[in-house]
């Protein structure tokens, strides 16, 4: 069964630590596309290891920068480490990439707008910003 698809079942099961396993094995097979260094990205922001999803999805953007979730996602590593500025541009790169049909970016933004305004709004923000992926699911930063 394709590693990839495995992954994002377990991520949307809770099971970041096995779905990284899963995404390592697709890596293996098929090489670190834009597809699997955003998926591995994605499972160590679940972890908190901030910055190696930071590393990974940079890497992803670097592949291919017109994938919208590797750059969703990475604005969401950024807000969780305070760079709100540079998040919000990512934010706003990923809404442009996307046309604007995504309701779950287009909230990113909104945060991420909120928040580089007024640094104290919304104290819990992580748990409104939602990690996106190719097909279909989503994922949701819940509060620690």
């Amino acid at each position: 069964m394709d590693g990839l698809i495995v992954g994002h079942r377990l991520m949307a099961a809770g099971e970041y630590e096995v779905a990284l396993k899963a995404y390592y094995r697709a890596a293996a097979e098929r090489g670190m596309t834009v597809d699997t260094l955003s998926a591995i990205g994605s499972a160590n922001l679940k972890l908190g290891r901030l910055g190696q999803a930071e590393t990974l999805l940079r890497r992803a953007i670097k592949e291919d920068d017109g994938f919208v979730p590797a750059w969703n996602n990475l604005g969401v590593v950024l807000m969780e480490t305070g760079e709100y500025g540079e998040a919000e541009r990512v934010f706003r790169t990923a809404f442009a990439l996307d046309s604007g049909e995504s309701a779950e970016i287009r909230d990113n933004l909104r945060l991420a707008l909120a928040k580089l305004e007024n640094p104290t709004y919304g104290g819990d923000y992580e748990s409104n910003f939602t990690l996106v992926r190719r097909g279909t699911g989503d994922y949701l930063i819940l509060a620690r």
